[in-house]
């Protein structure tokens, strides 16, 4: 059993610079509440809607690190984190729909494009638990 996960839980990247939790936006769109908050679902991945910057971004894979790192002479450079997180989700509660999709607990994890992995450190909810 593990935590469900709802609007202002806290997200940290792999390649975030310093480790900066970011919370996580879920819309009202669902409309499944659950401790009073939005409950998240695995289609809550979109950048810049739901996850937000991480401050600085260190991925070794963004071309925006390979370049500022070039520019510095091999120096590893970190730039402004631009989260890009094409797939939702995974693996997500099959067993607990939220708007007919999954729904999100702390084993969840989102890959970001430049091969960062956002996990949930805080989930928002303290009592409700999912199978």
């Amino acid at each position: 059993m593990s935590l469900m996960v709802a609007n202002g839980a806290l997200l940290t990247c792999s390649f975030s610079m310093p480790p900066l939790p970011t919370p996580l936006k879920v819309l009202p769109l669902h409309r499944v509440l659950v401790e009073n908050q939005p409950a998240a679902n695995i289609r809550d991945h979109v950048p810049e809607v739901n996850i937000t910057s991480f401050g600085m971004c260190m991925a070794p894979a963004n071309p925006a690190v390979i370049a500022a790192t070039a520019a510095a002479m091999g120096v590893p450079t970190p730039v402004p984190c631009v989260p890009v997180t094409p797939a939702p989700w995974l693996p997500g509660v099959p067993t607990v729909l939220v708007d007919k999709a999954p729904a999100l607990d702390m084993r969840c994890r989102c890959l970001c494009q430049w091969a960062g992995v956002i996990s949930i450190v805080f989930p928002r909810v303290t009592r409700t638990m999912v199978p």
